[in-house]
């Protein structure tokens, strides 16, 4: 057969970082004939969702990879075929190429999205536990149930044991219940109080990240800033900026003022690493963007050279992206300092935990109407509350108060800035 009638589509590998991805949902059927640069499924890693692209043009005969399953990157999702290969063959090429998770231990080199046969790993000697055809899906269920899948029947396409069989199985009452032991020490519930919601891959990175995160020894300090003159270089770049384009926000000249005051600062644009600080002399700003099941932290690149203009259509364009589920693996890495700013919810101060490796992280609240004492007279004025949280092991109290009083003096009076 020639190594140009049947392909295979592979998990692709979006960043070096990434080792896996979940299969979200197909966005074809079988049958469709595929171009060059289709949008063919949804993957889901632990930083980003994404869409998987068709690299090669052809037919997709076979699906593989089920909504749910987690695949290394190279693992098996579809198979791509001309008209003239026949079913049986196609069935015998997945056969010899594994299930969708084993064919990743021996997959080709990241970024292959339709590897032709010639590229194609031997398949591996199977297992007693592998000669059991599977998929991911239900091979995870049945290790978490602890269900021999020998003594599941299987229901799937080839007789394939999908995850509905599993769950059959794991319901008939000759199979033993895992869960027992841990259920005589609980409080008798009823099943309706409670819904169990499994983790997505970003909700499961952020747990793992937060965790990490307190490790660290926190401190925080906070600063109230006068927005009066702020305010008022916002409207003069609302008058100037073009139709269309995006509007400068609080936040936007924020970034800018940090990107200075950490210029002035260097000790906090740094990550801790074991046993150094490594500081940048760039300043690259994580902003945290919030979405359906989780938080993103896009990075606006070399802030410091940048007009708050320019942060504007960065900032715009991250977020959209975000929201779009259309970040690039590059788009989330090399930070050196995070802004979150929760000002549109009307929080007022809030505490953010750290984004290792990174130092240093602010927390924003709203710009309010406040009453304050000026000059012995009370006076209505546009205030905002700031609260940076810091790595004791890198950072001390009097550092960071100063950071912090730059930016409030800059906020207050922009002409600092320049």
């Amino acid at each position: 057969m020639s190594a140009h009638t049947i392909a295979k589509l592979r998990m692709p590998k979006w960043g070096l970082s990434m080792t896996e991805g979940t299969f979200g949902k197909w966005l074809v059927e079988e049958g469709v004939d595929l171009s060059v640069g289709d949008e063919i499924a949804e993957v889901e890693t632990e930083k980003i969702s994404g869409v998987v692209e068709a690299t090669s043009a052809g037919i997709l005969r076979r699906k593989v990879a089920q909504p749910g399953d987690v695949l290394p990157v190279g693992g098996l999702l579809a198979v791509v075929a001309d008209e003239s290969v026949s079913d049986a063959e196609i069935s015998a090429f997945i056969a010899a190429s594994g299930t969708a998770a084993e064919a990743g231990e021996a997959s080709t080199p990241a970024g292959d999205g339709l590897a032709a046969v010639a590229l194609a790993a031997p398949a591996q000697v199977p297992t007693l536990t592998n000669r059991i055809k599977a998929s991911p899906a239900a091979r995870k269920l049945a290790k978490e149930r602890g269900i021999d899948l020998s003594r599941v029947t299987p229901t799937g396409p080839d007789d394939r044991i999908v995850a509905e069989d599993v769950e059959r199985a794991a319901a008939e009452p000759t199979l033993p219940a895992p869960v027992e032991a841990a259920a005589a020490y609980a409080a008798p519930l009823d099943a309706a109080t409670g819904v169990v919601v499994p983790l997505t891959p970003i909700r499961r990175a952020i747990a793992q990240r937060l965790t990490q995160a307190w490790e660290a020894p926190h401190f925080a300090i906070s600063m109230s800033a006068d927005m009066g003159r702020v305010s008022a270089l916002r409207e003069l770049l609302l008058e100037r900026t073009q139709e269309g384009s995006p509007r400068p926000t609080y936040s936007d000249v924020l970034t800018k003022v940090c990107a200075v005051a950490l210029l002035q600062h260097p000790a906090l644009n740094a990550h801790y690493e074991v046993d150094q600080v490594r500081i940048f002399s760039t300043v690259n700003i994580g902003i945290a963007v919030a979405i359906m099941d989780g938080l993103i932290v896009p990075v606006i690149r070399g802030v410091e050279r940048k007009s708050v203009v320019a942060i504007a259509a960065d900032r715009a364009d991250l977020v959209f992206r975000t929201r779009a589920g259309k970040l690039l693996p590059d788009d989330l890495v090399g930070g050196t300092f995070t802004i979150s700013d929760l000002g549109m919810y009307g929080v007022d101060r809030f505490f953010a935990v750290l984004n290792p490796p990174q130092v240093a992280i602010l927390a924003v609240g709203a710009v309010e109407e406040r009453a304050v004492v000026e000059a012995g007279q009370l006076a209505i004025r546009p205030r905002l509350e700031l609260t940076l949280s810091c790595d004791h092991r890198a950072v001390d109290g009097a550092t960071a108060s100063e950071f912090l009083r730059s930016v409030k003096e800059i906020l207050e009076e922009p002409g600092l800035a320049l």
